[in-house]
């Protein structure tokens, strides 16, 4: 299939708090486009203040696809995403309607457009060796040897990303190669689709402010009640309770953290992801960026495109 003929996908992506549901919501009602999620939290059903997901009005504005597909303790990664999101697409070209993914996990939308490189088989004895070793040594040991090992992999990690960090060391004790080589090597070229992308950013300044306004308006609208809730039906070790803001809740409520501190370290620690969104998706030379404002220029691209 040659290029022209490919199914064409438009992307959408940016940091956290830029703005990207309000601006997909604008260019997908005016082009007649479907949303599919790409955002790797927004996928859990019960995750819904803390994952900035979108309301039930505004989900009822445009169809929306990915969102709430799976609950808490259900695996969900890449692969999955990448299975789901291609069967959608394809839905969606089936009855010519423009497909808009829309979110700010990269590796989700990488795996949807160019497929997943081969990590090796899952070797069960290994993981319950690297739990182990979490259990006694701690993460931040565990961390320090994914920098040494693979810093390229550790840049672009939280350093209290616990599922990230065993997976990155459980692929480079299976296989013998930093996660990061794997990357590089899979060059991520065999995309079956058209694609346009689009970013969105905004002062850095400017966008730290949103994201410290977005953390207490979250916080108005019941977070905390929302993990409590979530607490009382799963363990706190589960993989999407440990995600960004949820951990920083959950150190307050077992009493490891005062309030202030949680919502002081949830607003620096989305600051710090923020960067590292920026820096993965501005290492992708075909995105255009464009601020939230230059709405008639999205529409434009998108127009000219589908």
């Amino acid at each position: 299939m040659t290029a022209n003929h490919r199914p064409s996908v438009a992307i959408l992506v940016g940091p956290t708090a830029v703005g990207k549901t309000r601006v997909a919501l604008e260019l997908a009602g005016r082009i007649g486009a479907e949303m599919v999620n790409a955002d790797s939290l927004q996928v859990y059903r019960e995750l819904n203040i803390g994952t900035a997901k979108p309301t039930l009005k505004e989900r009822a504005l445009v169809p929306h696809h990915l969102i709430d597909v799976a609950h808490p303790p259900e695996p969900f990664d890449a692969a999955r995403y990448q299975r789901e999101g291609r069967a959608i697409l394809a839905a969606l070209h089936a009855r010519g309607t423009p497909p808009l993914v829309v979110g700010g996990t990269g590796l989700y939308i990488k795996a949807l457009l160019y497929g997943l490189f081969e990590e090796g088989r899952e070797d069960p004895q290994l993981r319950r060796r690297l739990r182990r070793e979490l259990t006694e040594g701690g993460l931040a040991a565990l961390f320090a040897r994914l920098q040494e090992l693979d810093p390229a992999t550790a840049a672009r990690l939280s350093p209290s990303d616990t599922y990230r960090t065993l997976r990155a060391l459980e692929v480079l004790a299976a296989t013998g190669k930093p996660l990061s080589q794997h990357f590089a090597g899979h060059g991520f070229r065999d995309s079956p689709y058209r694609v346009l992308k689009l970013g969105l950013t905004r002062p850095r300044e400017e966008l730290y402010r949103r994201i410290e306004a977005r953390v207490e308006a979250m916080l108005a609208q019941g977070w905390l009640e929302e993990v409590k809730e979530l607490l009382a039906r799963y363990p706190a070790d589960l993989k999407p309770l440990r995600a960004l803001g949820y951990r920083h809740l959950i150190n307050y409520l077992e009493g490891r953290w005062s309030l202030e501190e949680a919502v002081a370290l949830i607003k620096r620690d989305t600051r710090r992801y923020a960067k590292r969104q920026l820096t993965w998706f501005r290492g992708d030379p075909e995105v255009q960026w464009f601020e939230p404002g230059q709405i008639e220029d999205m529409a434009a691209r998108l127009a000219g495109f589908f």
